[in-house]
């Protein structure tokens, strides 16, 4: 998929775990996790807003789009 989820570096420069983010939002931690890996198929806009809220970010510091290799050619 070319969205790259950088959830883990906003974590990182927040230092706040992973546990602790899904706690504030209200999601399990294992859907915060589908979130991390890049393997959601979709995020609710209201996912991302208590996430941008929580880590007091920007969707595009969350987000990323990269063009697939094959695109390119």
């Amino acid at each position: 998929m070319a969205i790259v989820v950088n959830l883990d570096v906003m974590l990182a420069k927040r230092k706040m775990k992973s546990t602790e983010l899904a706690a504030q939002i209200g999601i399990t931690e294992q859907n915060l996790s589908i979130l991390k890996t890049g393997k959601a198929r979709a995020i609710r806009l209201t996912t991302l807003d208590a996430i941008c809220k929580a880590l007091d970010c920007q969707p595009g510091d969350l987000l990323e789009y990269k063009r697939d290799a094959e695109q390119e050619n």
